[in-house]
């Protein structure tokens, strides 16, 4: 995964290159948001929020969240107290009673 999920041909082509998979998370919920913190103004999703919009997309799309990948950060800000990852009991039990399964991303890769 690139930094910060940017990419572009030329990072596509040196990945490729080097033998390495490009990967970056499914857009659609705000899982990726985690990473910020009250003092960004609207770009700042509460805990509460980026769970809600797991489920809603679950919810509402209809292929659900098949084939997903979810982008969590283990480390955030400090000026961020509300850390996402204390609810990931919670969203992993949410995911298991809606039929997922759970996998690391390099069971999906093709080597």
């Amino acid at each position: 995964m690139p930094p910060y999920e940017w990419y572009n041909k030329t990072i596509a082509d040196w990945t490729q290159e080097f033998g390495l998979d490009l990967i970056n998370f499914t857009s659609g919920t705000r899982s990726n948001a985690d990473y910020t913190y009250p003092q960004l103004g609207k770009s700042y999703k509460t805990s509460d929020e980026i769970f809600k919009s797991i489920t809603n997309y679950n919810k509402s799309k209809p292929n659900r969240l098949n084939g997903f990948i979810l982008l969590l950060h283990i480390g955030t800000d400090p000026r961020r107290t509300d850390k996402f990852y204390k609810l990931l009991p919670k969203l992993i039990n949410y995911l298991k009673q809606n039929g997922y399964e759970l996998t690391k991303i390099d069971n999906l890769l093709n080597h």
